[in-house]
């Protein structure tokens, strides 16, 4: 019997698309705020809406011009390569153009890899949307399909969804039983500052990516991730069009937070080309996290108590009382370079986030990991069970903070813990993976992180024992990590304000750096 049927008969999975019911008509009451209406409450024609202005709404058509196989509920079991198909339609019957976004509602996958991906296609244009982009796995409600659609006054589009499974060359047994389910919502797009943001400088987002362990070794683009503050955007790979040239130095874009500002790692006192080692690309080498390494506190930004007590309980060891080593360096450098130099109102306020969540062996697959967080228990903290240092759990980085006390802030004491004195920190763990390092321990030269001299993170990893460990980008690109008391080099991090930004002009090359 041949091989490859072999594989697909042992391999079907069952996929379930349902009927568009979570798709709402769109109204604008009294001209500033919205109202939903679901589909399976509308009668045969729209229903009306008046506001003082304008009138505003989307009908959404169930099987447009398409076969009846395509309509209602579709339910099949699909072998790798196979695909289904669901037909819609969105017509605005109101008298003000809308711009809305297509979501999954209701969505469910229990694939365990990344083998289901979406094609959406403008079937009255014969435009392609998006094309191979992954599913995304488990439980969501609200990712978006694409955002940012326009609807016209008095247009209909055709719209095609495409879920194909896709035929690797490995075995695909994992997913035999796998399901998946899911429902199209359509919502009113409301611009978020971020995408405020992005607009101004002149970019795209090439929408959700739920796979990381491998690294990116092209120019990829930006795509987006939520945050703490709402949708942010990160830059992945080789990417040439992140510089910004302010104070006087060059950086690298890392994202754009979701509160509008733009985060950004520095880079030197001259533009600096991917794949470049220099020292120039660093404010200082050889400096060590933290001196003391014989205690879980050491693996903070700042930690408690102060000196060489050892900390007896986790919330001790949290507790933001003394600077690292490394926290004094970048202090000293943003006073000088940006505060004293007048260049501090530009700087946001926007949190930095060291996560010392202790999540414990079940998720980190580290079997001496006590979960504990003190004194000389083993622990691994929050980022290494993202990154696939010793589980098996595909990489999922994350730019939420789980803790309040971790997400530290200078005034900010809503979203933050107010301990900063400057809004100055490092890169964390999850921006390095999201930035196309790759799982834990892979090599990447390529992507615009790489610089040859290792240099630290923000995010702790392990106490093992014998000593504290925080991860950082090595010599070879590879997310890694290492004993605070090693000597790695060190790139501030800071957010420029959303409104800062507007001010910025140029296209984020070498030669045309982003600047005021």
């Amino acid at each position: 019997m041949d091989i490859d049927n072999i594989k697909k008969s042992n391999n079907k999975t069952k996929l379930v698309t349902g009927t568009v019911l979570g798709v709402t008509v769109l109204l604008v009451v009294l001209a500033v705020s919205y109202a939903f209406l679901p589909t399976d409450n509308l009668p045969v024609e729209p229903v009306d809406a008046t506001a003082s202005t304008a009138e505003l709404k989307l009908r959404y058509t169930d099987c447009a011009n398409e076969d009846a196989s395509t309509c209602g509920d579709i339910a099949a079991e699909l072998a790798p390569g196979d695909s289904m198909t669901k037909v819609f339609s969105i017509s605005n019957v109101g008298t003000v153009d809308i711009k809305y976004d297509i979501y999954f509602r209701e969505l469910m996958s229990t694939f365990v890899n990344e083998e289901l991906v979406y094609k959406l296609e403008d079937l009255t244009s014969n435009e392609v949307i998006v094309e191979g982009t992954a599913v995304p796995n488990g439980t969501n409600d609200g990712l978006p399909l694409k955002n940012s659609l326009v609807a016209k006054v008095g247009t209909t589009v055709l719209y095609k969804l495409t879920i194909t499974y896709l035929d690797k060359d490995y075995n695909q047994t994992a997913n035999r039983n796998a399901e998946f389910s899911m429902k199209v919502g359509i919502r009113e797009h409301v611009t978020s500052p971020s995408e405020k943001t992005l607009t101004a400088l002149g970019l795209e987002s090439n929408g959700v990516r739920t796979e990381f362990d491998e690294p990116a070794t092209t120019d990829e683009g930006i795509f987006e991730m939520e945050d703490d503050y709402g949708k942010s955007y990160y830059y992945r790979g080789a990417v040439t069009n992140n510089y910004v040239k302010f104070a006087g130095f060059y950086w690298r874009i890392i994202r754009v937070n979701g509160d509008g500002s733009l985060r950004i790692i520095y880079d030197g006192t001259q533009a600096h080309a991917n794949e470049t080692n220099n020292a120039d690309r660093f404010i200082k080498t050889g400096q060590a996290y933290n001196t003391n390494y014989n205690d879980n506190k050491y693996v903070g930004w700042m930690y408690g108590p102060a000196g060489t007590t050892a900390s007896t309980s986790k919330e001790q060891a949290q507790t933001n009382t003394a600077d690292s080593d490394i926290k004094g360096v970048v202090d000293a450098w943003y006073k000088t370079n940006i505060e004293d130099a007048g260049y501090g109102n530009a700087v946001s306020d926007t949190l930095f986030c060291i996560d010392r969540s202790t999540p414990g062996k079940a998720s980190t697959g580290w079997s001496s990991d006590t979960g504990l967080g003190y004194g000389t228990q083993y622990t691994a903290y929050g980022a290494t069970a993202r990154t696939r240092v010793w589980n098996s759990v595909a990489s999922a980085p994350t730019f939420k903070c789980l803790q309040k006390n971790d997400a530290f802030t200078v005034n900010d004491t809503s979203k933050g813990n107010g301990a900063l004195t400057y809004p100055v920190g490092l890169i964390t763990a999850d921006e390095i993976v999201a930035a196309g390092s790759g799982k834990y321990n892979t090599n990447n030269t390529s992507y615009y992180l790489y610089r040859g001299s290792w240099y630290w993170s923000l995010s702790p990893s392990v106490f093992n024992g014998s000593y504290s460990g925080v991860f950082l980008v090595n010599t070879s690109g590879q997310l890694y990590y290492y004993a605070v008391s090693g000597g790695g080099a060190v790139a501030p991090v800071i957010n420029l304000s959303a409104e800062y930004v507007k001010t910025l002009r140029g296209t984020g090359t070498t030669t045309d750096p982003y600047q005021a």
